[in-house]
């Protein structure tokens, strides 16, 4: 028998979700502001201060494109931790069926136990390339930004889905549903 979890687990869980959220919400938000802004000012303000005799040259926001870039990465590397905290992620159906039902809690926690692991290992992975970023201070081009803070919502990303995975394998009761249950 598996003791329930904490509601202190519950709660960490939650608020861990939240910030992930509110963090990819306000990537994307940024992403639409800045390319709408850029638009704007490319296809409206400077066409009609160019009718108006005044030559002022490109109108777009400088750099909106490339931060956009940045937004993204930090806002999708956010949903990884986002659809593993809801169930939200594909699941191949490879290997379902293959033991007992009885045994489905079991391998469920060791699954679990399993995909932290390689999810640790693979922001590992994540941790060395954003490293040589730091240690070659790749830059970016035009905004000349060190990458790296960008690049570093790679291994985060990824460690955080391990982490939840963990804790999915030490309270199997706070693993939310799968997205076929919850259809």
């Amino acid at each position: 028998m598996v003791a329930a979890s904490p509601g202190s687990i519950r709660t960490t869980l939650q608020v861990w979700h939240r910030i992930e959220c509110w963090l990819a919400v306000g990537c994307f938000a940024l992403i639409a502001t800045l390319l709408l802004i850029d638009v704007f000012g490319r296809e409206l303000v400077g066409p009609v201060l160019r009718g108006i005799g005044l030559e002022i040259g490109a109108m777009g926001l400088f750099g909106s494109q490339k931060v956009s870039v940045y937004a993204l990465i930090v806002g999708s590397f956010c949903g990884i931790g986002i659809a593993t905290a809801t169930g939200s992620h594909l699941v191949p159906r490879v290997g379902f069926g293959w033991t007992p039902d009885r045994w489905g809690p079991a391998v469920d926690r060791l699954a679990d136990l399993i995909t932290g692991c390689v999810l640790t290992t693979i922001a590992w992975y994540g941790l060395v390339f954003v490293q040589s970023s730091m240690e070659t201070d790749l830059r970016a081009p035009a905004l000349d930004w060190a990458v790296w803070p960008f690049q570093l919502a790679i291994p985060l990303g990824f460690l955080s889905a391990a982490g939840r995975y963990f804790f999915y394998a030490l309270w199997p009761d706070t693993r939310p549903q799968s997205a076929a249950h919850q259809e």
